[in-house]
């Protein structure tokens, strides 16, 4: 997390809200308790470059 913050200049909470609110990549849980997180750089690159689009939501 700390290359994302670094890498978009949010807070911690600015990056979660962001998240919650579906305008932001999710990133992958590598934990069952989902405790860890990471981010491909691909989408954070493309997020930067305005080309990032949530997932539809599955009926």
């Amino acid at each position: 997390m700390p290359k994302v913050l670094e890498c978009t200049g949010w807070s911690r909470s600015t990056l979660y809200a962001k998240i919650k609110d579906n305008k932001f990549p999710s990133g992958q849980k590598l934990d069952p308790g989902g405790h860890t997180r990471v981010w491909f750089e691909e989408d954070i690159e493309a997020y930067q470059r305005g080309e990032w689009k949530p997932a539809e939501a599955v009926a």
